[in-house]
């Protein structure tokens, strides 16, 4: 299942953009933030497996120098209006874009991907992307490994 929306939304990028790492990160994040089981945060605004906010991560990824350009024109070609609302609205449901946008928003990072067995540095670059309002550490690690043997056993 989790293959299915991640190739459909890292297609829609750049090939450079997709990696194990970039995998492993994104897995390991929606396991973190929804446990791939919450399109709609619970008792929160965040939206998408991967929680976007309206301002949060959703308007990083519009606004983003790096990313802009191409989350427009991935908005343009899937027929959603390049805003903060159309996309907030959009990800809730449509994975391939939650994905996309995901995966742009760790775009924005200035370091390269954590690599296998560096969870230490996955949670640093997870905190500076996604702002969580309560991280919760204590299951980081174990997200990131399985992320990763998932990424890994398919290759």
């Amino acid at each position: 299942m989790i293959d299915l929306f991640m190739n459909s939304g890292l297609v829609l990028l750049d090939p450079i953009m997709d990696s194990k790492e970039a995998r492993a990160m994104l897995i390991a994040i929606g396991m973190q933030e929804s446990r791939f089981s919450h399109r709609a945060q619970i008792n929160g605004p965040a939206r998408g497996f991967w929680q976007f906010e309206r301002g949060g991560g959703v308007r990083a990824v519009l606004t983003h120098p790096e990313t802009m350009q191409t989350a427009k024109e991935i908005c343009l070609k899937m027929r959603i209006r390049p805003t903060e609302d159309d996309c907030y609205a959009a990800i809730t449901y449509n994975d391939a874009l939650a994905c996309a946008f995901a995966r742009l928003l760790l775009w924005t990072l200035p370091d390269k991907l954590p690599q296998q067995g560096d969870p230490d540095e996955g949670w640093r670059q997870y905190i500076e992307a996604w702002r969580p309002g309560r991280p919760h550490r204590e299951t980081w690690d174990r997200f990131f490994n399985d992320a990763w043997n998932i990424v890994t056993k398919g290759a």
